[in-house]
């Protein structure tokens, strides 16, 4: 029944893509399995990042799951849309009826997908990650599948303007191979793995991605690349202002 309302909002998406005339560049779809469960991990940046991390997966003819904070699920069109692709809405005060419902996806071979910073990173660098895909992962038996986004951020993210016109923005997409997650290993050790790993495919997605910093607008580039986004340090200290 969920495919009845996923498919339809996939070709509305690709007819979306080709409005906007976006430059996407994926690769590494491959590593995402056929078959069976597994954890979609992916760094965020923008408001979109599910779609392109979905748009990864169609490749091998997988749906993706994704966890989303439950306010997504209350909102009059996305609402409806959400509860009808079968996505998993996260309640950050009753998280353990989330884990479990996501738990229980794994287990009959869907494919979840999680943002382990929890929260769109407006430094555009990797936030620390949550334990949580580590720990279902675990707990269902699955891999971990890190992938990462670049580009979307120019799209839409927090605390700038929409641009979703034709923009002929490049979007560049990495997914890298499966991740074990014994149960006998700390969550914690596979969560920094996992994180490093996530760390590595963005750093490879900005190096293959076409345009540097003075030929554009540098607000959407890290500070470490060049750009003008807020370190990590200046937003942790306008946060405790």
């Amino acid at each position: 029944m969920a495919e009845l309302v996923y498919r339809p909002v996939i070709g509305l998406a690709r007819t979306m893509f080709k409005v906007w005339d976006l430059r996407i560049d994926c690769r590494g779809s491959e590593y995402i399995p056929r078959s069976g469960g597994a954890v979609l991990v992916s760094n965020h940046i923008s408001y979109l990042d599910f779609v392109f991390n979905g748009l990864a997966a169609l490749p091998q003819k997988r749906l993706v799951r994704f966890m989303a904070k439950e306010s997504v699920f209350r909102h009059w069109l996305s609402g409806p849309l959400m509860r009808g692709m079968k996505h998993i809405p996260v309640d950050r005060s009753r998280g353990e009826t989330a884990y479990a419902q996501a738990l229980e996806s794994l287990k009959s071979g869907e494919v979840v997908g999680v943002f382990p910073e929890a929260t769109i990173s407006q430094s555009f660098t990797l936030k620390s990650f949550k334990s949580g895909a580590a720990r279902l992962a675990q707990e269902a038996g699955v891999p971990l599948i890190p992938m990462a986004v670049w580009g979307t951020q120019r799209l839409w993210t927090k605390g700038h303007p929409r641009n979703l016109g034709r923009s002929r923005t490049p979007i560049t997409i990495r997914v890298g191979e499966a991740l074990d997650a014994p149960r006998d290993q700390y969550a914690g050790a596979i969560t920094r793995r996992l994180r490093e790993r996530v760390q590595e495919l963005l750093e490879a997605a900005q190096r293959a991605y076409p345009l540097r910093p003075g030929e554009h607008n540098a607000w959407w580039l890290p500070a470490h690349l060049g750009g003008t986004a807020p370190t990590p340090e200046q937003l942790r200290t306008a946060e405790a202002l």
